[in-house]
């Protein structure tokens, strides 16, 4: 039997189907990793300099790409790194760090979206309440628990999975999943079971809770002309994030938990990569595209740089 001390490193098998390929899919991973940085600092920088965007909705679609930038960190440098290298293994260590990352960053973007959704609500359905409500203490303290509560449950998803003696070093993912460590487990896994199955339910409660609240946006907006002014403007965009995000992330689990071994790779990883690339990517697209608040800014920041390089 072999266990967690003897496992020094995981070999990644997601890339085994690439290799003929691999400068190709190098340029276009790189590409979207570069885009991807670009769109999110270009909106984090805007609502950080421009103090007209110093309000709640803002500062929450900040923290949003914020978020975005953190996740894809614990994944993109690794692929990228194996795509030039021909053995793709990862430490104990670092698989753990890359769990860690990814996964507390898709929780944060949960809780994020769910906070923003109580913004809308505040400020469609109460809007003569929103600044009484949605006070710079109040968003605070929203977003000191949108960060902490994502980090302390996946600390303690990582705790359960180092206790685990492990049976075998194959990962057939790009990354680090932690379900697919658990799996190799020599023992039984029925507490890790039963706390991944307690956060699916806390996330699945918390998209409950945007679905409730966007009940009684809608049926605000059915009343009035200028509230159906204001959803397109500004909760559009957001539910369409939402979506996205829920879609990939559906998939994802549904690979990781139920996946057939007998799919095709490519296909494996497309399901597994989706939540990587189409949300950190859409969001700050969609924000800038439909906010007129952002796009003027945006043109006003580059314009500034553009005459500062004349």
């Amino acid at each position: 039997m072999e266990n967690s001390s003897i496992v020094a490193v995981f070999t990644l098998y997601g890339l085994n189907e690439t290799r003929s390929n691999k400068c190709t899919f190098f340029a276009i991973t790189l590409l979207a990793y570069l885009l991807i940085y670009f769109f999110n600092l270009t909106l984090i920088i805007t609502i950080i300099i421009e103090k007209t965007l110093h309000e709640p909705m803002y500062i929450l679609l900040c923290n949003l790409c914020v978020n975005g930038l953190y996740g894809t960190a614990g994944f993109y440098p690794k692929l990228l790194f194996d795509f030039l290298s021909d053995s793709h293994v990862i430490s104990y260590a670092g698989c753990l760090i890359q769990v860690f990352v990814i996964y507390s960053s898709v929780t944060c973007e949960f809780t994020i979206l769910t906070v923003m959704a109580y913004d809308r609500y505040v400020a469609i359905c109460k809007p003569l309440q929103y600044h009484s409500i949605m006070t710079p203490f109040t968003v605070g303290k929203f977003l000191l628990i949108s960060w902490i509560f994502p980090l302390c449950e996946l600390a303690i998803a990582i705790s359960l999975t180092m206790r685990l003696p492990l049976c075998g070093s194959h990962i057939r993912k790009l990354y680090c999943e932690n379900w697919s460590i658990v799996k190799l487990s020599c023992i039984d896994t029925t507490v890790n079971n039963i706390y991944g199955y307690a956060g699916i339910f806390t996330h699945f409660s918390q998209t409950l809770l945007i679905v409730y609240s966007y009940i009684h946006i809608v049926r605000a907006c059915v009343k009035s002309s200028e509230k159906r002014g204001k959803f397109m403007q500004t909760c559009l965009p957001h539910l369409i994030i939402l979506i996205s995000f829920t879609i990939t992330m559906f998939f994802d689990l549904m690979y990781t938990r139920y996946g057939s071994s007998n799919m095709p790779q490519a296909l494996h990883n497309f399901l597994a990569v989706e939540f990587l690339v189409i949300p950190p990517l859409l969001n700050p697209l969609i924000y800038g595209l439909k906010l007129s608040q952002i796009r003027r800014r945006v043109m006003r920041v580059f314009s500034r740089r553009v005459h500062i390089l004349k």
